[in-house]
């Protein structure tokens, strides 16, 4: 058995290829692997010449580029200083997750295949490419590419004698042990904390009296004793939460402001502030009451398996509340794998409501009820909590310390940076569209995130810290670097198209540029009506006579032909191909994901073509040269 070890390793944006990572995970432990499971960030990548079976789960964001829980490991794989004969007792196969509506589709799960081969790393199964796109998802491929996957280790890993795989029906064991710190309304069989273990354990929030709870606003943020990141986040003060769109557009976006002062965060145009999400209170009493839950019990978590470490940004002891409100994504999209570990829960008598549930839950499971499946829960964005709904009985016999293994964790939500540090000190800015949209559900489909900010009454709240009533919510955030990144001379021009909120980043860079006096800025701004939705309008004024800025503004509705952003990219084409040929401007692009960067780039291949007077062959070539450099860039997002 001792060679039967094997390694999973994940880079996961939203959650996706985690999840898919634990499904690897359960598989292999009923084949009798003894089997780790941590994102690429969270390993000692040194170690990686000492493994002999890995299999690497890994998500592209954005314009190919890796996860954020991946960017030091490959990093680190592409030194050049790495012999090619590193990894080479190393066998491996590897997963990539996907959306083909990108242009670089999956190229972070191709190019680390192809870069472990250069390292001596042994392929043991073919590249995987799974596709959001597709209408069942990642599963479409994630499922049979697994099933082929054990096939070949237990060939290359025969059983041992006298061991069978253990059944599918059997309910894997669950991730963490959870003991309660009383005894009053327990769930499943729990043991209970000593009395003088609870004299001195956390409160109800889940820390000591001592330190600073997540639960409990302050008025002043405490300055953390690191640099503020996902485990240790800086609780800014929100002072200004301001509508940017017209009364009666259809679409909410706004321009949040945050009071960083204290914090240490420093940043640059182009970065991005993460914000760690509430869940709203409603969805939180309905959860724990649906469950039949009280919130304000405390337990501890223990690990179940050594292999499997605990999270570490969960105080130990919690409340049940801490933990529906800032840890379980219960209005979250479910994945198939919610269904199958529910499954092992449900069931009754037969002809029962409870046996009925069990059955549906089974074909749900099934290659042959996948398409059911996406009409029930994909299609209509029908989240957790709607799902357990509907599933009462089942809902009933979960066990507590399962939730941890059902619900995936609330991911933080990335925001461009819309502020400058020299224009904005001591505050950080966010443009940020408020998620909300119908489906064929009753009830419409609303963005945890944008909608826990937007609902943050900053005047009311300031109403009640001066009357005593309460302390000013705030807004757990740290930074991280961006995808694209402006040229440290102040001096070289930039072209920037970002129509709707894809304005963001350039806010930042305007500003920036403008508060040190320098210009040769060219902004191309896109949206439906110029009475409507042209956010920071009369910011430019004041940038645009001074000759700091040339704004090109494309109002798609406010006449009988739609004009967007790429129409007026060629109208300047002028312009453009002097500031790119002659005064090596940079060019770029942020916004939607979806056609409008690829848009904008053909649109540019015309005005090279053209200014240029290049086939259009050579235009692409010359914008791709372009992109080399890092002259053209993208940030897009779906």
């Amino acid at each position: 058995m001792e060679d039967r070890q094997l390694l999973v390793l994940y880079g996961s944006q939203t959650g996706t290829a985690h999840d898919v990572a634990d499904r690897v995970t359960r598989e292999a432990k009923r084949r009798y692997f003894a089997t780790r499971t941590l994102a690429m960030d969270d390993y000692n990548v040194t170690s990686l010449i000492q493994e002999q079976l890995v299999v690497f789960v890994c998500s592209t964001t954005g314009q190919g580029d890796p996860p954020d829980n991946m960017r030091m490991f490959w990093k680190f794989l592409l030194r050049r200083d790495l012999p090619s004969s590193s990894l080479s007792r190393l066998q491996f196969a590897v997963l990539g997750l996907g959306d083909s509506s990108y242009q670089k589709f999956n190229v972070v799960g191709k190019r680390l295949q192809k870069r472990i081969e250069q390292l001596g790393g042994e392929v043991i199964q073919d590249l995987g490419l799974a596709d959001d796109q597709h209408d069942l998802g990642v599963d479409a491929v994630v499922t049979p590419w697994l099933s082929k996957l054990w096939d070949t280790l237990l060939n290359m890993y025969p059983l041992p004698p006298g061991l069978q795989i253990i059944a599918s029906d059997i309910c894997p064991p669950s991730k963490y042990k959870v003991h309660f710190l009383d005894t009053e309304n327990g769930v499943g069989d729990h043991s209970v904390q000593s009395e003088s273990e609870s004299e001195s354990s956390p409160d109800v929030t889940g820390q000591s009296e001592s330190e600073s709870s997540p639960d409990v606003t302050v008025d002043q943020p405490v300055t953390p004793v690191a640099a503020p990141s996902f485990l240790c986040p800086f609780h800014a003060r929100l002072v200004s939460n301001r509508r940017v769109t017209s009364p009666d557009h259809f679409q909410d976006v706004r321009l949040i402001k945050l009071d960083t002062a204290g914090s240490g965060i420093s940043y640059s145009p182009g970065d991005v502030v993460m914000v760690q999400p509430q869940n709203s209170p409603d969805t939180v009493d309905e959860f724990i009451s649906m469950l039949n839950l009280d919130p304000d019990r405390r337990f501890q978590l223990e690990q179940n398996d050594a292999d499997s470490p605990l999270p570490p940004h969960i105080p130990n002891p919690c409340s049940v509340r801490w933990l529906v409100s800032h840890y379980l994504d219960i209005n979250a999209v479910p994945r198939r794998s919610f269904f199958e570990l529910l499954w092992y829960h449900a069931g009754g008598e037969p002809d029962s409501d409870a046996q009925l549930e069990r059955e549906k839950l089974a074909e749900f499971c099934t290659a042959e009820g996948q398409e059911e499946l996406y009409n029930y829960c994909n299609r209509v964005k029908r989240n957790i909590r709607e799902v357990l709904q509907d599933f009462t009985k089942t809902c009933a016999q979960i066990p507590f310390e399962y939730l941890f293994d059902l619900i995936p964790p609330l991911q933080p939500r990335a925001f461009s940076i819309a502020s400058s540090p020299s224009a904005h000190p001591d505050e950080l800015h966010i443009l940020m569209a408020v998620v909300r949209y119908r489906t064929k559900l009753h009830l419409p489909r609303l963005g945890v995130c944008s909608n826990w900010l937007a609902n943050i009454n900053v005047e009311e709240e300031k109403k009640e810290s001066r009357g005593g009533g309460g302390a000013a919510t705030t807004v757990p955030i740290w930074v991280k670097r961006g995808t694209i990144r402006f040229p440290s001379d102040p001096n070289v021009p930039l072209i920037m198209v970002g129509p709707g909120t894809g304005l963001a980043p350039f806010r930042s860079a305007i500003h920036q540029r403008c508060a040190g006096g320098k210009g040769g800025l060219v902004l191309f701004f896109g949206c439906r009506s110029e009475n409507k939705d042209f956010f920071c309008k009369d910011e430019w004024t004041d940038f645009t006579q001074q000759g700091l800025l040339k704004v090109f503004t494309a109002f798609s509705r406010d006449q009988e032909e739609k004009i967007y952003v790429q129409h007026r990219v060629r109208e300047q084409g002028a312009l453009l191909w002097k500031m790119i040929q002659e005064q090596n401007a940079y060019f770029y692009i942020a916004g939607n994901a979806k056609s409008m960067p690829d848009d904008v780039k053909e649109a540019l291949v015309d005005v090279v073509s053209k200014q240029g007077a290049m086939t259009s062959v050579d235009a692409t070539l010359y914008v791709q040269q372009l992109e080399k450099s890092r002259r053209f860039q993208v940030e897009a997002w779906s």
